[in-house]
């Protein structure tokens, strides 16, 4: 294993620890709202600390951009930036719903070359190295061989964050759900990309993620076989928090399913910032 690769699995390990022992007395915990339908607890900051303190060991160079801390950024530019997700799927975590994770990505020179993504309640670890492959548990994963929008099992996620358009995403959910076999929606995108790269889905989509929901998971799907981008396809998806992914032949046919929808998706971005 990578040692970057190594020093991230010990970092999320032990953040999992943490989360799992929070999660037995889950009504002891300080929560606050960031804003409508976005939570934070003293758990996420906890568990992100602790991630923090073993890369900056490890690594005291490296930029860090964390969920709940924001930017760190060393004395000088850094070649390296980690990325980092203490806890994705605070509001599953908050009920009692065993559906969240710790992710860790870490980029070089604007690259993705090490990602971690660590389920504690089930202690599955994906991990994956640019030009390494990808590993659930140490086992090598791959992206399905499903080729028939018909046949395939589709994850996404509501745009909680950014109801503005929620509309336009309920209209894909429609045409999604209408053209596959199922949509699933379990709550943590960090984790379903890794179900992409482990063939649980065929592909997924979701709009309005921030870069520490994808970083890692785009990673394991690359390296499983897997493509991803932004929803026409592009490069931008860490830029716009729009991401498409999946099996290449199932990627190809949801381009063009989504591709309708881009439009009335560009317009309303386009009137929000002016």
């Amino acid at each position: 294993m990578h040692p970057m690769l190594n020093t991230a699995v010990t970092a999320a390990r032990r953040a999992g620890a943490l989360i799992n022992r929070a999660s037995t007395d889950i009504g002891k915990l300080t929560i606050t709202s960031k804003k409508p339908r976005d939570f934070v607890s003293e758990v996420d900051r906890a568990a992100e600390a602790e991630i923090i303190k073993i890369l900056r060991k490890a690594y005291p160079d490296h930029a860090i951009l964390a969920e709940e801390s924001g930017a760190h950024a060393p004395t000088h530019k850094s070649e390296y930036q980690w990325i980092i997700d203490p806890l994705d799927g605070t509001t599953n975590f908050l009920h009692g719903m065993p559906q969240y994770c710790v992710s860790i990505g870490l980029l070089h020179r604007g690259v993705l070359s090490q990602g971690v993504v660590f389920d504690p309640t089930r202690d599955e670890l994906f991990t994956a190295s640019r030009g390494r492959g990808a590993f659930l548990n140490d086992t090598r994963i791959r992206c399905s061989k499903t080729t028939k929008l018909g046949e395939a099992l589709i994850g996404t996620g509501f745009p909680f964050r950014e109801l503005k358009h929620l509309k336009i995403y309920l209209a894909m959910f429609e045409e999604m759900t209408r053209q596959t076999a199922g949509v699933r929606r379990p709550g943590a995108a960090a984790l379903d990309l890794c179900y992409v790269a482990a063939g649980r889905y065929d592909a997924f989509w979701e709009i309005g993620l921030s870069p520490w929901d994808m970083a890692a998971g785009a990673l394991m799907i690359r390296e499983a076989g897997g493509l991803v981008g932004d929803l026409d396809g592009g490069e931008r998806f860490m830029e716009t928090g729009r991401v498409l992914a999946g099996t290449p032949k199932i990627y190809a046919q949801l381009i063009s399913l989504l591709e309708p929808f881009l439009g009335k998706l560009a317009k309303l971005s386009k009137d929000a910032a002016s």
